[in-house]
């Protein structure tokens, strides 16, 4: 029966529990709100007061603008972060961005300190070039629309010194930029070195940072609706994000730690078992993957396991490619997360009492039973951590799942993956919001493991305290914990088999 200072330490540690289940919860509220009202209130304040005495209306969707009392308003905004150096259609276009199927839009070409605002002939009945007040306010919308998707942190310059002009060749610092470039009825933003004789002459430094196109169009084309405040925006957020990347992730991690636990337990336990050099070469082919790069791990596996290689056709002539697939995403965790295990497991075998498993084994037990009786209850506690560090690693895994699995939304997009897209595409709420779900989903899962695995030692410990106090060895010292666990690990097994001879 238990102590009452036992008892109390028990209620103790309960209420401790629960306060920091109370404390991780409210982390996790405050994670999801600040990051997207923080984010609400910054695009508003961008988008509705953008030059003095401009106010700019932006969709929620952020492809309309609308400023009352202008004769123009602007849709289908479009933002193109990267172009393309290869050539279209068999022609040498140089560095290129594609615009789409129509010519009717005005483009925004942003380099380090200036814009190259290019507006087509077809807008000027609606926007004025010689008229400062048009160009004003198509620079409102520019700006106002370039707040809304940002890309990567990168935004228009606040001081960029900006040139409108209508001609499809503009000439500035050395670069050609040709608008409304016409290759089998799409249209392409070119720019091209001064002088350059091909593609690759364009590759360079100086290239615009983006480029954006807005068509303008009559006021009354565009339906400005207002956008959702507060709690009804993270409502609105909530109802709209794609929870695959979740589903994906704990599907991904929780088969690749079944895998990362057996593996890594069972090359620990062979490589004890071989010859010392044999040992050293196992133990770096196993070890190589912790101190590798994520994106050289991925290529590494991506040429092993690629159609061109004999295995990986095999698995595709199958029905079962290993490559830009779901299994793609375990095998990435697998092999990355996978050394952390072997490392840890190897070093708690190694630290067990040699003495106490040839004890064992003088009493006729076999090496299956040393291993589960024995070597794996005495270091469950680095084993439990090893756990713990192996699924943190396979939760976070990036580099070499992108290589290997590529991003494949409900497929292969695991959070790590969605985090860095959705940054990448300007939707940074989406961003925290992923940021501060991996954050509370690995608290909860290191410190759930933790406190079973500290419950399982302290059991352990109470146990072997209860027995009686073992003689002292010859000169005085008692035997150890770890001898103690052994000694009830045998103890145990000698009263099963006269129990099992008894019946």
């Amino acid at each position: 029966m238990a102590s009452p200072q036992h008892i109390r330490i028990e209620n103790m540690a309960k209420r401790f529990s629960r306060k920091i289940s109370s404390c991780a919860l409210a982390i996790a509220t405050l994670l999801v709100l600040l990051p997207s009202v923080a984010c609400a209130q910054e695009t508003e304040g961008q988008h509705d007061v953008v030059a003095e005495g401009t106010t700019v209306e932006v969709s929620a969707d952020n492809e309309q603008a609308y400023i009352d009392g202008a004769t123009f308003a602007i849709d289908d905004f479009i933002r193109a972060q990267k172009g393309s150096a290869r050539e279209r259609d068999g022609q040498d276009v140089g560095y290129s961005y594609y615009q789409g199927s129509s010519a009717d839009f005005c483009v925004a070409v942003v380099l380090e300190d200036e814009v190259i605002c290019y507006i087509p002939a077809s807008a000027h009945a609606l926007l004025d070039i010689e008229d400062a007040t048009s160009t004003e306010q198509l620079r409102s919308y520019f700006t106002a629309l370039d707040a809304g998707s940002l890309t990567g942190g990168v935004v228009i310059p606040s001081g960029a010194v900006w040139h409108f002009t209508s001609d499809v060749s503009f000439e500035l610092d050395g670069y050609a930029y040709s608008f409304a470039v016409d290759i089998s009825d799409k249209y392409y933003v070119t720019v091209r070195p001064l002088g350059a004789e091909g593609p690759t002459d364009a590759l360079s430094t100086d290239l615009p940072r983006f480029v954006e196109f807005a068509r303008p169009v009559v006021p009354d084309a565009v339906d400005i609706k207002p956008k959702a405040q507060g709690l009804a925006a993270f409502g609105e957020f909530i109802s709209g994000i794609d929870l695959s990347p979740l589903w994906v992730t704990l599907k991904t991690t929780g088969t690749a730690i079944v895998f990362i636990f057996v593996l890594g337990l069972a090359a620990a336990y062979l490589t004890m078992r071989v010859s010392k050099v044999t040992r050293d070469v196992f133990d770096t082919i196993f070890t190589i993957p912790m101190v590798l790069p994520p994106t050289v791990c991925g290529f590494i596996l991506l040429c092993l396991l690629g159609r061109n290689t004999a295995l990986g056709q095999w698995f595709i002539d199958i029905g079962f490619p290993l490559i830009f697939s779901w299994p793609a995403t375990v095998i990435a965790a697998t092999v990355v997360a996978f050394p952390l295990m072997y490392r840890s497991c190897r070093g708690a075998f190694e630290s067990l009492d040699a003495n106490m498993l040839d004890a064992a084994r003088t009493l006729g037990w076999s090496n299956g039973r040393i291993f589960f009786k024995l070597m794996i209850p005495l270091s469950w506690s680095s084993i439990a951590a090893a756990t713990v560090l192996a699924f943190a690693r396979a939760l976070g895994e990036f580099g070499a799942t992108l290589f290997l699995a590529g991003n494949y939304v409900g497929i292969t997009r695991t959070i790590p993956i969605a985090i860095y897209f959705e940054w990448m595409s300007g939707n940074i709420d989406a961003a925290w919001f992923w940021t501060a779900i991996i954050l509370v989903f690995s608290f909860f899962v290191i410190l759930l493991i933790n406190l079973w695995s500290r419950h399982t030692t302290r059991y352990r410990k109470r146990e072997a305290s209860a027995r009686p106090d073992k003689p002292p060895r010859p000169g005085g010292h008692r035997p150890s914990t770890q001898a103690t666990l052994g000694m009830t690990a045998f103890e145990e097994s000698a009263e099963d088999s006269a129990v099992g001879g008894r019946a």
